[in-house]
């Protein structure tokens, strides 16, 4: 009797349990989802919104210009299931938590999915951490708090302010210039930046100068030293005659003497961890990433992986920050592990703290692994190749700038004969400090002899070099960031998706990892320019964005900022539409007719780049790609040569010229050689320093080409 009763009871605890609500909590991302799903455990139940579900329309302005500028947000097409979903979740649960990421866009995108599903605006239901980890989250959901509507606001008017720029100057641009182009406040400053730079590259007028190196000898021991100048004085060598009135006053026959040696200790610290902007730029100068491949990775990294400890875990902080802020308990684990690793005198008792750029919120800390005994070691057997690069970047630098600096025993060397002053510089590393974990360049020491005042030293040997000043480097991904980051145009979330824009519309190409402006992107840049000059004037626009984190500071009202911005924008507008010209962009006669019709074809504009078109379109649409004849004998079929081609994503591969007969295709360009192991073609491959020649069917290589 009583057995029955037991499992009676059994069976009605059962049915209770199934019908007892859950907690929901709604994220952004479905990684980010199972992260926190496996820590909260089973009273909550995790969900993924997809982004964004609620956004202005891209067939109108969306904005109610008349009615303080109120912005006609709509369901994104295609998130009808998912916002049927999280209603019905809604109403099923106990209580509803908005856990979207920790900055602006996170909370309107929190703002947005709590109108949808009419949840009460008093109620404290947003909860943020900085980062994916069980004690993180878990701390987080004991202090939820209520939506932040100044962060609402901050983000509402970046977007109103967007949209009123974009769908005011792109329709111009339609009408004068082409179909499909457009115009915004950050990227417009990128394309002028970049146009500028080339202007200066174009009007650079190149100086001569000259150096004279020399090897000089003490005893059984070389160095190397540099003309410096006379009698102590510094002298600057513009042309071949004042070298050789330098020269002439040397007499080879005769010692110089060591007139002054210096010696000193440098220190050189570590650098800060990484902001999003340093981050960007550290990824495409050391690995050569692209902007928005680094914001992938990282937000992999962030949202969670699994690495076989029960759970997935996120490994670093919220990558989405102008701060370099550390936590104290981060600061704490840093400096235990660099004792146990390295020992004591590699740990700062005061790491080095980084300047925050203006304007910079320190909203969230830096970006740092969430625990540093998760190596890049121990984690890269969980991680892609991508990940695990970016990780370890991240990962050292946290660790080094929470270490000792560098020691450096330096020495200058004055030499003298006849008034002519020669400097050697020399230099050791006393002390690796943080250079045991991250590298800054190359770091190798220069050793002199030893020498005091009263030596003498021969020169044996002089070398003098005629040099030509150089016009300034185009921009990298990496140089665009800094300066716009510096000028304070934009925000971390805004880097990858401008960069990402100037290159999909073709106002600019990538070439050799710089950036170059295309006749498009200077026609467009040109024509704003002269109608809207507040929109590529690199101040008014940081201080648009200064306004902006005023209103999530709570010190300006967003409609305010609004509208002192669009009533001059509105009249330049209005010229604009009348004073612009239509510019023709005339099709160029390619010198062969249509194989279709037998049209003559041209060379029209495209989105990535030009092609080859029939005169007669639309009539006749037969189009075909411009391809680049490397010379080079197709190593398939022997008959066709091989042509450098672009892919749908505006990747270069190579391909057969006599396609589609032949289907040869390689992402390498083959050489014209064959591999000296096999018979296999070889390719010329890129690498870090250079080029490589390898064969695509071994371990054949050759040293890399610099």
């Amino acid at each position: 009797m009583a057995t029955k009763t037991t499992k009676s009871t059994a069976k009605k605890t059962t049915r209770r349990r199934s019908k007892t609500k859950k907690n929901l909590v709604i994220v952004e991302s479905p990684s980010k989802a199972k992260t926190i799903g496996k820590f909260l455990g089973r009273s909550y139940k995790v969900v993924a919104s997809l982004g964004h579900i609620r956004d202005l329309p891209k067939s109108r302005m969306g904005v109610d210009i008349e009615n303080d500028y109120t912005p006609d947000y709509i369901s994104i097409r295609g998130k009808g299931d998912v916002i049927k979903e999280l209603r019905k979740d809604a109403k099923n649960a106990k209580a509803v938590y908005l856990a979207s990421d920790p900055d602006r866009e996170g909370e309107a995108i929190a703002w947005h999915v709590s109108n949808i599903l009419k949840l009460d605006d008093d109620q404290k239901n947003r909860v943020t951490f900085n980062e994916i980890t069980k004690d993180a989250v878990k701390e987080a959901f004991k202090e939820p708090r209520e939506i932040n509507m100044d962060l609402v606001d901050a983000q509402q008017a970046r977007r109103v302010l967007d949209r009123l720029v974009g769908y005011s100057i792109s329709p111009i641009l339609w009408k004068k210039v082409k179909k499909g182009l457009s115009a915004g406040r950050v990227q417009s400053v990128a394309l002028y930046l970049i146009i500028q730079r080339e202007n200066e590259i174009k009007n650079f007028k190149p100086e001569e100068y000259w150096t004279i190196d020399a090897d000089f000898k003490k005893g059984k021991e070389e160095f190397k030293a540099s003309f410096y100048g006379e009698n102590g004085k510094k002298v600057s060598l513009k042309n071949n005659d004042d070298v050789q009135a330098i020269l002439s006053k040397i007499d080879k026959k005769k010692d110089f003497d060591v007139t002054k040696v210096t010696k000193k200790e440098r220190r050189r610290q570590p650098q800060p961890p990484y902001t999003t902007s340093t981050m960007q730029q550290d990824a495409n100068r050391r690995l050569n990433f692209r902007t928005r491949k680094t914001m992938m990775a990282a937000q992999m990294l962030y949202e969670g992986i699994d690495i076989k400890e029960g759970a997935p875990v996120g490994l670093i902080t919220y990558m989405r920050t102008d701060s370099t802020r550390v936590a104290s308990i981060a600061k704490h684990e840093a400096s235990n592990y660099i004792h146990e690793n390295y020992g004591a005198e590699y740990a700062a008792i005061k790491p080095v703290k980084g300047k925050l750029p203006e304007g910079a919120q320190d909203a969230h800390e830096a970006i740092r692994p969430t625990s540093v005994y998760r190596t890049p070691a121990k984690m890269k057997q969980y991680l892609t190749s991508d990940q695990y690069k970016l990780y370890n970047l991240i990962w050292s630098r946290f660790v080094a700038s929470q270490m000792t600096a560098e020691v450096i025993d330096t020495m200058s060397v004055n030499l003298q004969q006849n008034g002519v002053d020669f400097r050697a510089n020399g230099s050791k590393v006393k002390f690796p400090g943080f250079t045991k974990v991250y590298k800054r360049g190359t770091e190798k020491d220069n050793l002199l002899p030893e020498l005091t005042e009263g030596d003498k030293a021969k020169m044996i040997k002089d070398d003098p070099a005629q040099h030509f000043t150089q016009p300034p480097a185009r921009y990298t991904e990496a140089a665009l960031i800094k300066t716009l980051e510096e000028n304070g145009v934009g925000r971390p979330s805004t880097y990858a998706p401008t960069l990402d824009t100037i290159q999909r519309r073709y106002y600019v190409r990538l070439v050799s990892r710089h950036f170059e402006p295309t006749e498009l992107g200077e026609i467009v840049n040109r024509i704003i320019e002269k109608q809207f000059p507040d929109i590529v004037n690199v101040q008014f626009t940081a201080d648009i964005e200064g306004k902006l984190d005023e209103i999530e500071e709570g010190k300006q009202n967003w409609i305010n900022v609004v509208d002192k911005f669009y009533q001059p924008f509105s009249k330049e507008v209005d010229a604009a539409e009348e004073e612009v010209d239509k510019i023709e962009m005339k099709d160029e006669l390619a010198g062969t007719d249509c194989e279709i019709c037998g049209a003559p074809m041209v060379i029209k504009m495209g989105r990535y780049g030009k092609f080859y078109a029939c005169s007669r379109f639309p009539n006749c649409r037969n189009t075909k790609a411009i391809v680049k004849d490397t010379g080079i004998t197709c190593p398939k079929c022997g008959q066709g040569t091989v042509v450098e081609r672009k892919s749908k994503k505006n990747r270069t591969f190579y391909g057969c010229s006599r396609y589609p007969d032949c289907d040869f295709v390689s992402w390498d360009k083959p050489i014209g050689r064959n591999c000296p192991k096999d018979g296999h073609f070889l390719v010329e491959k890129k690498v870090k320093g250079g080029k490589q020649v390898v064969c695509p069917n071994g371990d054949y290589k050759e040293e890399v080409q610099k």
